[in-house]
């Protein structure tokens, strides 16, 4: 499930796939893990880390909430003083979203485990990759990563329908003494039959092969290059956004994600008027806010099987919306800066030499 970066060895975690959605990932993740009253750490910083966190707390864990700016990343000091606290090391598991998709947000999942390591913690590192596993570096092995899950529908380009879990030996050392209740998201049933090349129920045929399409599709353009582009493409996104003259809700760019980017609107236009415009008049699909950046953020994702003119297509219509509900921007400015940038960064694709 977890592509290995170049040269990276056999990983010993293994990978498990479920006909669910990420939240069902989430619960997967969760229940095979973790006993009634268990002791977690998460943090709070988007709609996504919110419901992960309203999850545990329904499942009966008890859940300490870190809560950030909505823009900010899991910030690690506050970890350490958390965990420092813990001196009976009560705490179980530390839950992290990776990318929080509400605020185009990508945490430092490799301080997080460093931090965890310094402090000799033993809580499993539990990482929502949903929609950063394929499009993010994301170092399951080298992070020590316990429980990683993600899902068919962001960067493996498929419907959505298909979750994906990967565990580490630790995690599945978990699932001998962990009691919370599960039957449709038992590791042990999944193991048992995945091993007799079964599933324990009906699983989604057509999602497990599109899953190995996306595998081969991946393996063919290397995950460090797949990485590449989709950093690429965002770095062309905020470009445009600096020549619109708008605002990233992410605070600071050591956080800024390579899945989709999360802008501000100016004061007195309702970002929900500005999707509703893009899809009604050029039918172009953009994010709306969530929760509690409704109506002052959009979303542009640049996730998945996409290239440059795909991108620079969504730019333009983006573009065109912005100027439609009021925003006042130079026509071509945003499209310009992501045009001139793509033209200057991109290589001739390895398969087709000119």
């Amino acid at each position: 499930m977890v592509p290995r970066r170049s040269g990276a060895a056999k990983p010993d975690s293994r990978p498990l796939r479920r006909a669910a959605t990420g939240t069902g990932a989430w619960e997967a993740g969760l229940t095979n893990t973790l006993s009634p009253g268990d002791k977690v750490v998460a943090f709070r910083y988007g709609q996504f880390s919110h419901l992960w966190i309203d999850q545990a707390q329904r499942l009966g864990l008890n859940v300490t909430v870190l809560e950030e700016e909505w823009g900010n990343g899991a910030n690690c000091d506050r970890l350490r003083a958390t965990l420092e606290a813990d001196k009976a090391k009560e705490i179980k598991a530390v839950m992290i979203v990776h990318n929080e998709t509400t605020t185009g947000v990508t945490s430092d999942i490799g301080k997080a485990r460093a931090t965890l390591d310094g402090l000799k913690h033993p809580a499993l590192l539990m990482v929502d990759g949903v929609s950063s596993i394929g499009a993010c570096d994301f170092r399951m092995d080298e992070w020590k990563v316990d429980v990683a899950m993600t899902g068919s529908q962001k960067a493996m380009s498929l419907p959505t329908g298909l979750g994906v879990v990967c565990v580490s030996p630790k995690a599945l050392a978990a699932t001998k003494t962990a009691k919370l209740p599960r039957v449709f998201f038992s590791f042990d049933d999944m193991i048992k039959f995945n091993d007799i090349g079964n599933f324990p129920y009906t699983p989604s045929i057509p999602l497990l092969y599109g899953l190995r399409e996306s595998l081969d599709m991946l393996k063919e353009e290397g995950i460090d290059e797949c990485i590449a582009r989709h950093a690429r493409f965002a770095e062309g996104t905020r470009r445009a956004v600096k020549a619109w003259g708008l605002e990233l809700l992410c605070k600071d760019p050591r956080w800024n994600s390579n899945s989709l980017t999360v802008i501000k609107v100016p004061a007195g236009i309702d970002s929900s008027l500005l999707v509703r415009t893009a899809y009604a008049k050029y039918n172009l699909s953009i994010g709306l806010g969530l929760s509690e950046v409704q109506g002052k953020v959009f979303r542009i994702g640049h996730i998945g099987d996409l290239n440059e003119v795909s991108l620079l297509g969504a730019l333009a219509g983006t573009e065109m919306a912005l100027i439609d509900v009021g925003v006042k921007i130079q026509a071509g400015a945003g499209v310009g800066a992501a045009v001139k940038y793509f033209q200057e960064t991109s290589k001739v694709i390895k398969t087709r030499a000119i």
